[in-house]
């Protein structure tokens, strides 16, 4: 087995939406007299560090931003990115409050090898805009303490996990600091120095908890681990520190849920087709955001956009406290087909991301499809469709392009009609006789003319009035 650790160092801050770099930023413990958890770079540029009382801390950088910690957002971020590095592996567990354990031994092949799957995990987690230190290890344990001293290893056997694991600084056991601190006082200062020792004094002296967990990182005890489960419905929300006045800024978090979103469909091997964004307000109704598209999608850039262009429409009615992304119809993604004469399913995508970019910024009821109908005269031989929509083939010689609203006069008269010029005919007729049920009868003669330029025309002319004629279309 191989175990993949990402262990998020700063959770507690992360958690909060981002400040300027410039603006001095912390977490606190709660509480009379409160502690700061984890600072950003602009405070720690000032002198603020953990474990510094908040009056202390406010006292070196004044305009220090100062948030409580919140155990429910680290817990909600935690399961988000579970739910979204479920795309990687069904193997999955939690480790609170700040690491997802992967099991990634089955799953290599399937990305193409290591170093792949690793590229494609430091992406994921730049769309989350979440900073982890990623750590691989055949233990879970072991690759939790790797990633947790924030070494991102990728150590291949038990042999070299010992090796490693023994440099390691007492601080990275996950045991109670009176433990590290009677480890400390014993002079000991790494985990070798502690494995050095008798096991039967060390268990008498410190219990058995400090043994299993250093024989589990170690691979001499089985550590089995709660899978964490797939959820069968996507809903999720972010809590925003204060109400946000504009759209732009709310990017940030529609991005993290997004990212969320498409690691769950590629989970269930599916796309979605509708999704709701919620916009919470403090003293109003939430204001919803529909998208509905036209074919299942998990692209997380395409999906981005389309709500990005959503928004930039919408009118907010007072500032917005929360976000909430919800996926309400969802279908089977079927796997695209690639032929070695064209990629026409390619093609076929990308005119439906245009489309549905089209819907987002002009609305849903500005953008639809044509397709052909069974009729045989030609302005009524098409009909609106949804975009993207299969319908059957219409069995017609070639058709026009570009058909006129009406027909036009043309010069001529005989067997040669005028357009700028004399124009040949290069096929026909086609002999169109037809609506003779419903008031509206045409019976007339196409054919396919070309212009010297090169142009080609779709003129016709009537049976009862050879002698005139018409241009109905034109050919790309």
């Amino acid at each position: 087995m191989l175990w993949l650790a990402l262990h998020i160092p700063d959770l507690t801050l992360q958690v909060f939406p981002p400040q300027p770099e410039a603006v001095p930023y912390a977490v606190s413990t709660p509480g009379k007299r409160p502690e700061i958890l984890a600072a950003n770079p602009a405070a720690r540029t000032l002198g603020v560090s953990p474990g510094m009382a908040v009056s202390a801390a406010c006292a070196l950088a004044p305009g220090l931003v100062v948030q409580p910690r919140s155990p429910r957002r680290e817990a909600e971020a935690l399961a988000g990115i579970a739910t979204w590095a479920l795309q990687f592996t069904p193997e999955l567990s939690l480790a609170p409050p700040d690491a997802v354990l992967l099991e990634i031994g089955g799953c290599l092949r399937l990305f193409g090898g290591l170093e792949r799957l690793l590229a494609r995990v430091r992406a994921g987690l730049v769309e989350l805009d979440m900073e982890a230190v990623p750590a691989v290890a055949p233990t879970p344990a072991g690759a939790h303490t790797l990633a947790r001293a924030g070494l991102e290893l990728q150590v291949p056997d038990l042999a070299s996990l010992g090796r490693h694991l023994a440099a390691l600084p007492l601080d990275c056991l996950d045991q109670p600091a009176e433990t590290l601190a009677a480890l400390a006082n014993l002079g000991l200062r790494t985990l070798g120095d502690c494995l050095d020792l008798p096991r039967a004094g060390l268990a008498r002296r410190f219990g058995p908890g400090l043994l299993d967990d250093l024989d589990r990182s170690l691979g001499r005890q089985p550590d089995p681990r709660p899978r964490f489960a797939l959820p069968e419905r996507f809903a999720a929300g972010l809590e925003l520190a204060v109400p946000v006045p504009e759209v732009g800024a709310l990017l940030f978090g529609v991005k993290r849920l997004v990212a969320e979103l498409c690691g769950w469909l590629a989970a269930r091997n599916a796309g979605v087709r509708r999704l709701t964004l919620s916009l919470a307000h403090e003293r109003h109704p939430p204001t919803r955001v529909a998208l509905r598209l036209a074919a299942p999608q998990r692209d997380v850039s395409h999906l981005l956009a389309l709500l990005r262009e959503r928004l930039d429409r919408q009118e907010l009615v007072a500032g917005v406290a929360g976000l909430g992304l919800s996926a309400d119809e969802t279908a089977l993604l079927v796997p695209m087909n690639f032929s070695l004469f064209g990629d026409r399913d390619r093609i076929r995508a990308d005119c439906l991301n245009l489309v549905e970019r089209l819907q987002a910024r002009l609305g849903h009821e500005a953008v639809s499809g044509l397709a052909l109908c069974p009729e045989h005269r030609p302005e009524l031989a098409w009909r609106e469709v949804k975009p993207g929509q299969e319908t059957a083939r219409a069995d017609f010689p070639p058709r026009p392009a570009w058909l006129l609203p009406r027909p036009r006069t043309l010069a001529g008269s005989g067997t040669e009609p005028w357009l700028d010029g004399p124009l040949t005919l290069l096929a026909g007729p086609e002999r169109i006789e037809s609506g003779w049920w419903d008031g509206a009868a045409v019976r007339r003669d196409y054919y396919l003319a070309q212009a010297a330029t090169g142009a080609r025309f779709w003129v016709y002319r009537e049976l009862e009035a050879p002698e005139g004629w018409f241009l109905h279309g034109l050919f790309g």
